[in-house]
C-alpha cells in the first residue's frame, strides 16, 4: 500500500473519530440537559413524583447515570488515545473552583451530619475542598473532567438508584429546624449533577482544549438565559394560572338594538346612563370597587391610583433627571462636582426604598396636607425614579459621537441648539429605556406607600385628579367644558402594590377567592402597559434617528 493511501486511511480514521467524539459529546451534553430540566420541573410540581409506575427521581438518576458512564468513557478513551483529542495539562481553575465548592460543602456535612464533629466540621469541610481540588486540576484535562462530570455524576445516581436517597428520603440537619425531603432535595441534586455532565460533555465533544473550554462556556451562558427566561414566565405563569379565573369573573358584554333609555352600566365605580343601539363591555374586577354588596369585587381604585402615581412620578424625574444630564455632560466641567454627582446617583439608587418612604413621611406629609396623600406618593416614588433617570441620561448623551456635536457647530449652530436638535434626540432611546426600568421598579413599589400614600385600602372609586364635565350651554361657545382638579392630590389613595399587601393581610380571600392573586396578575398587567408604553416609544425614536 502506498504512502498517499495509508495517509487518506489514516486522515478518514481521524476524521470518523472525531465525528464519533462530537455525536457521543453532544447526546451526553443533550441527555444531561433534559435531567436537568426534568428536575427543575419535578423541583416545581410540574411532573409527578411517578411516571410510568416508576419515582421521577429514578428516572432521573438512570439518566444521569448512564451520560455520566458515557462521559467517563470518553475521557479514559482520549487518554488512551483511542479519541484524536487536545487536552491541556489540566482543567483550568475554573473547574477546580466549583469542585473545590463542591467538596467544601460535601466535606462539611459529612463531618458536622454523619460523623457528629460539630465543633471540627470545618476541617472536614477544608478536606473535602481539597479533595475536590486535587481531583480537578491533577489530572490531565481529560481525565479530569471524567472524574468531575461523571465520576459526580455516578456518585449521585447510585445514591438514588440504591435508595440512600430514595422517594421516602428525609433529613433534617442537627440543630435545625428545617426538613429536606425526596421530592424537592433530590431533583436539584440531579439538576445540578446533570448541568456539571451537560459542560464538561460539551468541552469533550469540541476534543478538549481552548476549543472545548470556548463551547462548555457557550453552554454556560446559554443555560443562564434560558434560566432567566424560565424564571419569568414561570413566575408570570404561576400568577396567571391562580388569577386569571377570579379575574375574568362576572365579565358580561351584549348588543343592543333597539333604544334604551334605561341600561345602566357601571363604569369606573359609578353609573351612566347610556342610549341603544349600544354595544357594551363590563369586566367587574377592572371597572368596580371593593365592597361587601358588589357580585365581583374589583380594583379599579387601585388601578388608577397606581397610573397617577406612575404619571406624577414620571413628570416629575424625566425633566429633572435629563436636565441635570445634560448640564453635567454638556456644560459642566468634568471634575469633583460630576464625581461627587456620580457618587450621590449611585448611592441613591442603591437605597432601600423603605428609606424613601421614611423621608416622605417625615418630611413630605408634615408638609402637603398634614396626612399621607397622592402627592407625596407622587413625590417619594419620583425622588426613587431620578437617579437611574440621570445615570441612564448621562450614559446616552456620552454614546453620542462627538462628531455630531462639531458637525452642528461647524454650521454655526448654537450650544442649545445642538443639544436639542441633535444630541438629545440621538440620546432619547437610551433616555426612553432607563425611564422604562424605573417606572417597572415603582409601579410594584409597596414599602413607601404604606408610609406616604394608604387610606381606605379598598375604596369604591379612585382618585378623581382630573374630572372632566360636558355638556350643551344656550350662549357662546354652546359647549360647557369643565377640567377640574379637585383635592384629591392632597387625599389618600390606594394603589395596586398596597391594595395586594393589605387583601393578604386581611384576609380578603375569604370574602372573594382567589382576589390577591387576580390583583397581583392584574400589578403585572399594569407594569407590561407601562414597558410597552415606554417600549412602543423607544421604538418610535429610534425610527426617526435612523431615517
Amino acid at each position: 500500500m502506498s504512502t498517499d493511501s495509508l495517509t487518506e486511511r489514516s486522515n478518514t480514521l481521524v476524521g470518523t473519530a472525531a465525528e464519533t467524539l462530537r455525536y457521543v459529546g453532544s447526546g451526553i451534553a443533550v441527555l444531561a440537559v433534559a435531567v436537568v430540566l426534568a428536575g427543575l420541573l419535578g423541583f416545581a410540581n410540574v411532573l409527578p413524583g411517578a411516571v410510568a409506575g416508576v419515582a421521577l427521581v429514578d428516572w432521573l438518576a438512570t439518566a444521569l447515570g448512564l451520560g455520566s458512564l458515557g462521559m467517563v468513557a470518553v475521557g479514559l478513551g482520549s487518554r488512551a488515545g483511542a479519541f484524536e483529542t487536545t487536552p491541556d495539562r489540566t482543567a483550568g481553575l475554573l473547574l477546580g473552583v466549583v469542585f473545590g465548592l463542591v467538596g467544601l460543602a460535601a466535606g462539611g456535612l459529612v463531618a458536622a451530619q454523619m460523623l457528629g464533629l460539630s465543633t471540627l466540621w470545618p476541617v472536614g469541610a477544608l478536606v473535602g475542598a481539597a479533595v475536590g481540588v486535587g481531583v480537578a486540576l491533577g489530572p490531565r484535562e481529560d481525565v479530569a473532567l471524567a472524574a468531575t462530570g461523571g465520576g459526580f455524576g455516578l456518585v449521585v445516581a447510585g445514591l438514588v438508584l440504591a435508595g440512600v436517597l430514595g422517594p421516602g428520603w428525609t433529613w433534617q440537619p442537627a440543630g435545625l429546624s428545617g426538613v429536606f425531603r425526596s421530592a424537592t432535595t433530590v431533583p436539584l441534586v440531579c439538576s445540578l449533577a446533570g448541568l456539571v455532565l451537560a459542560w464538561t460533555a460539551a468541552q469533550a465533544s469540541a476534543g478538549f482544549g481552548p476549543q472545548g473550554k470556548a463551547r462548555g462556556a457557550s453552554l454556560l451562558v446559554g443555560a443562564n438565559a434560558a434560566g432567566m427566561i424560565a424564571l419569568l414566565v414561570g413566575l408570570v405563569s404561576f400568577i396567571a394560572v391562580r388569577g386569571v379565573g377570579p379575574m375574568l369573573r362576572g365579565i358580561q358584554y351584549g348588543l343592543f338594538w333597539e333604544p334604551l333609555t334605561w341600561f345602566q352600566v357601571p363604569f369606573w365605580g359609578q353609573y351612566v346612563v347610556v342610549e341603544g343601539p349600544v354595544v357594551w363591555f363590563h369586566w367587574p374586577f377592572t371597572m368596580v370597587g371593593f365592597s361587601m354588596t358588589n357580585p365581583v369585587n374589583g380594583v379599579a381604585p387601585a388601578i388608577v391610583g397606581t397610573a397617577w402615581l406612575v404619571i406624577g412620578a414620571v413628570l416629575l424625574a424625566v425633566p429633572l433627571g435629563v436636565g441635570t444630564a445634560i448640564f453635567l455632560t454638556e456644560y459642566a466641567e468634568q471634575g469633583r462636582l460630576t464625581a461627587l454627582v456620580e457618587v450621590a446617583t449611585n448611592g441613591l439608587w442603591s437605597t432601600p426604598s423603605i428609606v424613601y418612604g421614611l423621608f416622605g413621611l417625615a418630611f413630605l406629609v408634615p408638609r402637603i396636607a398634614n396626612q399621607s396623600s397622592l402627592l407625596s406618593g407622587m413625590i417619594v416614588l419620583g425622588f426613587m425614579l431620578l437617579p437611574l433617570v440621570i445615570i441612564t441620561s448621562r450614559e446616552a448623551l456620552l454614546n453620542v459621537p462627538d462628531e455630531y456635536r462639531d458637525a452642528s457647530v461647524a454650521l454655526g449652530v448654537s450650544r442649545w441648539e445642538t443639544i436639542k436638535t441633535v444630541v438629545l434626540p440621538a440620546a432619547m432611546p437610551g433616555v426612553i429605556t432607563g425611564t422604562i426600568l424605573g417606572v417597572g421598579r415603582i409601579a410594584g413599589e409597596t414599602a413607601p406607600i404604606l408610609l406616604v400614600l394608604t387610606g381606605e385600602p379598598f375604596p369604591a372609586v379612585g382618585p378623581d385628579v382630573v374630572d372632566v364635565s360636558f355638556g350643551f350651554t344656550s350662549s357662546f361657545p354652546f359647549v360647557s367644558l369643565g377640567v377640574v382638579s379637585p383635592d384629591a392630590l392632597l387625599q389618600p389613595s390606594t394603589a395596586l402594590p398596597y391594595q395586594l399587601f393589605a387583601t393578604i393581610t386581611a384576609g380578603a380571600e375569604n370574602v372573594s377567592g382567589g382576589f390577591q392573586w387576580a390583583t397581583a396578575l392584574v400589578l403585572l398587567l399594569v407594569v407590561f402597559a407601562f414597558y410597552a408604553v415606554g417600549i412602543a416609544s423607544r421604538s418610535y425614536f429610534q425610527r426617526k434617528l435612523d431615517s
